[in-house]
């Protein structure tokens, strides 16, 4: 049986990762990537201390995170592909408005 403490501990190296990730890269889809994988490990935080108290309430929980998750991701996505059809870049230190 595997400590709560290390999943814990996981999940906050993972977090770390995708916040670097947000702040340091200037890519939408590593940022988007990067903000995945900052859900994710909260997911594991919630399912490790769920499981810790032996209910379920953190599970369902994270089941409506990744619902949110996957609307978001679909949303970001065609606002990406709407800006570089329109503007053939999608460079985000250029993108300071959503005028056409």
């Amino acid at each position: 049986m595997v400590p709560v403490d290390y999943y814990i501990i996981l999940s906050a190296i993972l977090f770390t990762i995708g916040a670097m990730g947000v702040l340091i890269r200037r890519n939408p889809l590593i940022i988007f990537m990067s903000i995945e994988l900052m859900l994710n490990a909260g997911n594991l935080a919630f399912v490790a201390f769920s499981n810790m108290h032996k209910s379920f309430s953190g599970q369902i929980f994270v089941f409506f995170v990744i619902a949110v998750a996957a609307a978001e991701v679909a949303v970001g996505l065609a606002l990406i592909v709407e800006i570089f059809k329109t503007k053939k870049n999608i460079n985000i230190d250029e993108m300071n408005s959503l005028k056409g």
